[in-house]
């Protein structure tokens, strides 16, 4: 009898972050063994149960994709899980945020929030609600969930996150990125292909990041600047860490 493992990829679609991008290279290679779904529940063991049960249910599916899944991977017999997640500079990310849902048509808090209001505004809002908002250390909400088991430091259990999975990639560093990513799925998945059209656009690409950095310095002011940076400490060292993994 042959192996009858299951391998799929699943990626974690972080709002902002490529997804668009990476969906499309998905979509492009397994086309409708490419299956995407949401989650209404944010409790980990409910969350991670429901992820399973969709994984059951499409059995013909190759490739997910999911904003509000949560990590870790389901470990589930017979099947191989493949986790994708992308990060970016958390800075950019918010402007880049800001800008999508400012001409979104959706009711959603932060985009009303957004067409309502300027980007210091949006900012301060988001900074005045609960931990782990759209503008606060967002990637290590994400990533800390992985040891979502364990006590600890929640920054360096995100730390410990990009350590352990098998892939992270960087959306400053895109079509690097996509290089990794093939040659670790291709042993798996050996008829795929590096797709890096960018979708889903709303912040200059070509222009460096630093001096989107000041654009975004010089909108919101020194105030407001500051204490988004101060917000995002622990995201700004994941990035780091993260980034520290690529060529410059």
């Amino acid at each position: 009898m042959g192996n009858s493992l299951r391998k799929i990829v699943f990626h974690y679609h972080l709002f902002k972050n490529a997804g668009t991008s990476v969906d499309l290279l998905l979509k492009k290679n397994f086309g409708r063994l490419w299956v995407s779904n949401e989650f209404s529940s944010n409790d980990y063991p409910t969350n991670v149960s429901q992820v399973s049960s969709w994984l059951q249910q499409a059995q013909y599916a190759q490739a997910f994709s999911s904003h509000t899944a949560l990590l870790p991977a389901p470990q589930m017999d017979g099947i191989e899980v493949f986790p994708i997640i992308f990060i970016r500079h958390p800075i950019d990310r918010i402007a880049s945020a800001y800008a999508f849902e400012r001409t979104q048509n959706a009711d959603t808090a932060g985009s009303i929030i957004a067409r309502n209001t300027s980007f210091n505004g949006y900012i301060n809002a988001h900074l005045n609600q609960l931990p782990y908002s759209q503008c606060r250390n967002f990637h290590l909400s994400k990533l800390k969930n992985l040891f979502a088991d364990k006590t600890g430091n929640p920054a360096d259990l995100a730390i410990d996150a990009v350590t352990n999975l098998p892939f992270v990639g960087l959306v400053e560093q895109y079509d690097e990125s996509i290089k990794r990513l093939i040659t670790w799925l291709k042993p798996h998945f050996p008829y795929i292909t590096a797709v890096t059209e960018s979708r889903n656009i709303t912040r200059d690409i070509s222009m460096p990041l630093e001096q989107k950095l000041d654009q975004i310095h010089q909108q919101i002011g020194d105030d407001c600047y500051s204490r988004l940076l101060a917000a995002n400490s622990d995201d700004l060292a994941l990035y780091n860490a993260v980034k520290n993994t690529y060529p410059n």
